[in-house]
């Protein structure tokens, strides 16, 4: 046996050559070319190599027994679709080319054959195998864009399936909340709008994780005029996984929808302080609040609308505790936090 540990597994080549140094010539001209290579004498040797799946068989005229072709069938048969193992026959120039190829093409459907006559040019056979590497390692991309097709589709349909239960989701807690019929209209298309604006900021930031900072910041503009900052944002650039980003984004928008309709938004003078930090710890602790000042005196209601509730069980699944809301005097509270590392990606 010899090196093939720490190589790519399409990237070494498995030589059957039982007689006269042809194993060990083929070793050396594949070594002086960095190619990694191991021998094999055939039986449980021979199964035990084909299973660390070899990028290219070579094989000699003596070493295609019965038992060594069956052993090799069985291999390629195993294959899955997107690969046709490369198999070198290296044959004696009076061997009957013709009858041994259909013999092996009929056992081997699989395999991707070639024959040399012997003796044969270290260059020629360098060459040969360095191209059936290459066939190799173009099959194991095609094998990958095939499995990542399949992972971003199976992405998409969760996010699809996400987005509507999210869709559902708003628009019986909106009906349930709404006493008409316009009013029902304008807060379903809002909160839609919403989650679009949303939705856009997180994905045209690209990667798995997105500024914090720039999410809050497409969220709240709508409602900061030219020169007018109605809602003021201060904090550090945090970056944070996509579901997270989106989630602070909604809660931040059903908390600007209440102070619009009843807090400091609806008052000319009245505004908002949205900070949010990273504690210095060794296990950073991730905090936000959201302050009302300026608007109407505050009277807690007598039950919680859609908004409330959405903003309470939001943050509490993402941040693992549930936010502190106050209806203070002077306006609206909304104080919470939890483990940084939830927000971000892997978690």
């Amino acid at each position: 046996m010899n090196e093939a540990q720490g190589e790519n597994e399409l990237d070494w080549v498995l030589i059957l050559a039982p007689f006269r140094r042809d194993a060990d010539y083929i070793a050396a001209s594949l070594r002086e070319q960095n190619v990694a290579v191991r021998h094999s004498e055939g039986g449980e040797d021979l199964s035990n190599n084909l299973s660390l799946s070899p990028g290219v068989i070579i094989i000699t005229h003596e070493a295609l027994t019965p038992p060594v072709v069956a052993i090799i069938g069985d291999h390629l048969a195993s294959q899955p679709a997107w690969s046709e193992v490369p198999v070198l026959v290296l044959l004696e120039k009076a061997a009957p080319i013709a009858r041994i190829r259909s013999q092996l093409e009929g056992s081997w459907p699989s395999a991707r054959l070639l024959f040399h006559s012997r003796p044969i040019a270290r260059l020629e056979l360098v060459n040969s195998i360095q191209t059936n590497l290459l066939v190799r390692l173009r099959q194991k991309q095609v094998r990958d864009a095939i499995a990542r097709e399949v992972e971003l589709r199976l992405e998409l349909n969760h996010r699809i399936k996400n987005i509507l239960a999210s869709v559902t989701s708003i628009f019986q807690m909106t009906r349930r909340g709404a006493s008409t019929v316009e009013e029902l209209a304008a807060d379903f298309t809002g909160r839609l709008h919403a989650l679009s604006n949303v939705h856009t900021a997180v994905f045209e930031a690209g990667g798995d994780e997105v500024s914090l900072s720039s999410v809050i910041a497409v969220t709240v503009a709508p409602y900061n005029g030219e020169g007018l900052s109605r809602i003021n944002v201060n904090g550090p650039d945090v970056l944070v996984n996509r579901t997270s980003a989106t989630t602070i984004a909604l809660c931040l928008h059903e908390l600007t929808t209440n102070a619009i309709k009843y807090g400091a938004l609806s008052q000319r003078d009245g505004s908002v302080d949205v900070t949010w930090s990273v504690s210095e710890e060794a296990s950073p602790v991730f905090s936000i609040n959201w302050v009302e000042t300026g608007g109407p005196e505050v009277v807690e209601p007598t039950r919680k609308g859609y908004g409330t509730k959405y903003v309470g069980s939001a943050l509490a699944s993402l941040l693992g505790a549930p936010p502190a809301i106050t209806f203070d005097r002077g306006g609206l509270r909304c104080r919470a936090a939890g483990p940084l590392a939830r927000l971000q990606v892997g978690d």
